[in-house]
């Protein structure tokens, strides 16, 4: 067998992350970018290299899964960045790729090159092994396969069919729906052509063998409400904005995940589009990460979640099946449940703590959020307790309060996003997870109608005080680079 080889125009760069010593990788990419290569490039290069030359341990840390689920995160927040600042999500994306190949529970590792294998050189013949191969848990079968059938099948078609794999193993773990979606997301940025190299690690994840995993539930929900039995409204619409108010409300509200299918379903029943049954799970789904009081930075599902499948309901290839399906397993994340048991019994930030803050001005407002988050003590690892039983500080809770005092004043949005951008960059703790939350965050805000989108900006700063101060030594060295 021989490693795959990338395009000539690439290769020299994908081998420079493959091969700089991590404690120069920081500094190096900076000279890069400083020089003249663009965030485009450099991102490929960094997805590129993190799926030749790192292999996935069980689980999902580590290997080429945050690396390029963080890449979609990556190239917006850069280009939304001022001035250097808009280096640091690609040097902690190369820097965390770079981590992982060098890591010795990921590698030495070499993604060999493989050919597109058909059936008799017939796609439904080749979705039928490709599934066979799928059920056993073939997954270097499964990689031949998608080859073949990405050369005769659209990217979204292709995307139908792994996805038919990837909802039901969310029950296992979130990322098996995650990854698939996000890849695909930056492959939009990068170009298909690429998808012959990097979709294969997503592939190659979501058909490896794990417990059996089923639909029938949310198949019956389906069913009971007749929602294939009819043409469902697609888009949403002012004239949806009291119902999608009132699906939000009850969903923020619940004690039960396990209760928000039905919610969705009734809506759905009752008429709610598509998108708009989406945008109330959304909103909803920021008021219970409100709720929450985790102090876990990794608990970032229930926005990803939510915003990934948001995502799906945009595109008119995917089957309404398939898009019920995922709306309706957002629950069942491992990730996204954890919230459950940490959930405050009302709505957060309390009404009563933002009403006793004094007035402030905007730019008051964003000093204090930012100075109450730096004050947050930088360098704590890893404690004793599993990552899943910390708990939220009341300076995070208060940084929340801030934030809704800011939205309650409508200030302006962008000014905080910036500043929450800003943030998110200096965290490494998290691979990406910080990074991925405030993306989801910024494009939820802006795909949700403005009644409803603040939710979504005050979560973004619960999570910006949750993950700061874990790890950030990528942002110091590269704080020290370029003398900020």
């Amino acid at each position: 067998a021989q490693r795959v080889v990338y395009p000539a125009h690439i290769e020299p760069l994908v081998q420079f992350v493959e091969e700089t010593p991590p404690d120069r990788i920081v500094a190096a990419t900076h000279d890069k970018l400083a020089a003249g290569t663009s965030v485009k490039e450099m991102l490929l290069a960094s997805g590129l290299a993190v799926v030749r030359s790192s292999d996935l341990p069980p689980g999902h840390h580590g290997g080429p899964l945050h690396p390029l689920a963080g890449l979609h995160a990556v190239r917006h927040i850069a280009a939304r960045l001022p001035g250097e600042y808009a280096m640091l999500p690609v040097i902690q994306n190369v820097a965390v790729a770079n981590k992982h190949i060098h890591s010795p529970a990921m590698g030495p590792f070499i993604l060999a090159d493989a050919k597109p294998v058909s059936e008799k050189d017939d796609v439904e013949a080749t979705l039928q092994s490709f599934r066979y191969a799928v059920s056993r848990g073939v997954y270097n079968a499964c990689d031949h396969y998608f080859l073949y059938l990405l050369e005769r099948l659209s990217p979204m078609q292709v995307l139908e069919e792994l996805l038919q794999v990837a909802i039901p193993k969310n029950q296992l773990d979130d990322h098996y729906f995650l990854f698939p979606v996000f890849t695909w997301r930056v492959l939009e940025y990068f170009g298909w052509e690429y998808a012959r190299f990097i979709g294969r690690a997503p592939v190659r994840y979501i058909t490896r063998p794990t417990d059996p995993t089923s639909l029938e539930e949310i198949d019956r929900l389906i069913d009971k409400h007749g929602l294939l039995e009819r043409e469902l409204r697609a888009k949403t619409g002012d004239d949806e904005t009291a119902a999608i108010t009132a699906l939000a409300d009850e969903i923020g509200r619940c004690s039960k995940f396990t209760e928000v299918p039905e919610m969705l379903a009734q809506a759905l029943g009752d008429g709610v589009s598509l998108e708009g049954a989406g945008e109330g799970l959304s909103v909803g789904g920021s008021t219970l990460f409100l709720r929450s009081q985790t102090g876990n930075p990794m608990d970032v599902h229930i926005n990803t979640g939510a915003n990934t499948r948001r995502y799906l309901l945009r595109q008119p290839e995917l089957s309404v099946r398939t898009k019920l399906r995922a709306l309706l397993m957002w629950h069942t994340g491992p990730e996204v449940r954890m919230a459950q048991r940490m959930l405050a019994p009302d709505i957060q930030p309390e009404p009563e703590r933002v009403a006793a803050l004094p007035f402030h001005t905007q730019d008051e407002l964003l000093g204090e959020i930012e100075q109450l988050i730096g004050r947050l003590p930088v360098g704590e690892r890893l404690p004793a307790a599993n990552l899943a039983s910390w708990r939220s500080t009341d300076e995070v809770k208060q940084a929340a309060a801030l934030a809704q005092q800011y939205a309650d004043r409508a200030y302006a949005p962008e000014a905080l996003i910036t500043l929450l951008g800003k943030i998110a960059c200096r965290d490494n703790f998290t691979e990406m997870h910080a990074l991925k939350h405030h993306q989801a965050t910024y494009e939820e805000f802006h795909a949700t109608r403005p009644s409803l989108r603040w939710r979504h900006l005050v979560a973004a700063v619960q999570a910006a005080a949750i993950s700061h101060g874990r790890i950030q030594d990528i942002y110091e060295h590269a704080a020290e680079v370029m003398h900020f």
